[in-house]
């Protein structure tokens, strides 16, 4: 558990890091996408406009009031951005053999149902190993947008170390002549992680979010369902992911705050993958996981109820993401607002403290980011903003003051 209940960050106004990207930017990806991974002569014009959209979208997060200030994810085709590629030991291919994924896996399922396969995967195909980051020139671009005193509020965005393990078939994840086992496969893995957090914290990040939605999946009925018709264990790999995740932050210093947002899938057209409360899993994603913060997924009944957030021990906090970030209809302030006190008097039921303190653990969000993939949501720029307005406007009326 975390010994320090990090205050600002989390911040009691958040948001997930992916925002809307501007139609210029769009256009000229797709004009890349389009070349296939030939050259398209466009790379300068696209780093040209991906520097002027970060920096209008930094312009855009302040003036809202906000202070965990992203870059928007705008140098990312998803959310995960170039982590594993950019590794030692990882390849990304192209239309992978449909056999070595575990079908049952919520986003792998969707695409499935909808007569498509994955066109694209990184696999492990020799040792692991962290050569360089792929994300501190992102981060560094982002926090020289911002005064000095400011760039520790700034927050990037990670990969979940497990992305690339969950998807694949037990035994398909890596060579069998490579890795023995899932432990030493996660022992390089967190390695990377590790060298990547000191390159990132030495250029002065201190702040960091995983993105996580295989988290969430383990609350789906139809994935456990899944695991147990192969005869897996799913209880016994979560415990390993929460393994990884504590190797991955075992040497972080103590004023790098780190959370973790779990959803259910965010694709092009608001498009989610699973279903389910976190109830399955709460005990031990609060209890036995090294971060400090949860964002956690709460804007429509498919995330369950709050009664999960009993398991929360102190020193821990949940940003609560009760404004949805798929679909353009406002959400109301007032029922907002009886939702945050109705958590916060759950929380200090479970811990014994009082509503006032549980309330001081607790932040306000979107559900999840507004374009996890660069096409975005079903959602305009005018929804966006006025939704952020909203997460702003929410976190002034049940902490006046606070940022």
């Amino acid at each position: 558990m975390s010994v320090k209940l990090h205050q600002r960050p989390p911040f009691r106004a958040e948001h997930l890091g992916s925002l809307l990207r501007p139609a210029e930017l769009l256009k000229i990806r797709h004009k890349i996408d389009e070349s296939q991974g030939k050259p398209s002569g466009l790379e300068k014009e696209l780093a040209a406009v991906e520097d002027t959209a970060v920096k209008d979208i930094v312009k855009t997060q302040l003036d809202l009031g906000f202070h965990p200030i992203s870059d928007g994810e705008y140098r990312r085709h998803m959310f995960w951005g170039s982590f594993f590629p950019g590794l030692d030991g990882f390849e990304e291919i192209q239309n992978p053999d449909i056999d070595i994924f575990r079908l049952y896996v919520p986003d792998i399922d969707a695409f499935l149902e909808e007569g498509h396969k994955p066109g694209e995967s990184v696999i492990c195909t020799g040792k692991i190993k962290h050569v360089g980051s792929t994300y501190v020139d992102e981060w560094n671009f982002l926090k020289n947008q911002l005064p000095k005193e400011r760039q520790g509020e700034a927050k990037l965005t990670l990969a979940a170390p497990n992305w690339y393990h969950l998807r694949y078939k037990q035994g398909q994840a890596y060579p069998k002549s490579v890795y023995a086992n899932d432990e030493e496969y996660f022992e390089d893995i967190a390695a990377a992680y590790r060298a990547e957090l000191k390159i990132l914290y030495d250029n002065g990040l201190r702040n960091v979010q995983f993105d996580d939605p295989n988290l969430a999946y383990f609350c789906s009925e139809k994935m456990l369902s899944g695991f147990q018709k192969d005869n897996q264990d799913a209880d016994a790999l979560l415990d390993s992911y929460i393994k990884l995740y504590n190797g991955c932050l075992r040497d972080r210093p103590a004023d790098l705050h780190v959370g973790v947002h779990l959803c259910r899938g965010n694709f092009v057209g608001s498009r989610h993958f699973s279903e389910g409360g976190y109830d399955r899993i709460a005990s031990k994603l609060f209890r036995d996981l090294n971060v400090d913060t949860y964002y956690l997924e709460y804007d429509t009944p498919r995330a369950g109820g709050f009664g999960p957030l009993k398991h929360l021990p102190r020193g821990k906090n949940v940003i609560l993401g009760l404004v949805s970030s798929k679909f353009p209809e406002m959400e109301e302030r007032e029922e907002l607002k009886k939702k945050v006190y109705q958590a916060a008097e759950l929380i200090a039921e479970g811990t014994g403290e009082s509503k006032e303190e549980a309330l001081a653990r607790l932040g306000v969000s979107p559900q999840c980011g507004f374009a996890s993939h660069s096409d975005g949501n079903a959602v305009v720029k005018d929804d966006m903003i006025k939704k952020l307005k909203l997460v702003r406007a929410l976190a002034d009326e049940i902490w006046p003051s606070q940022p």
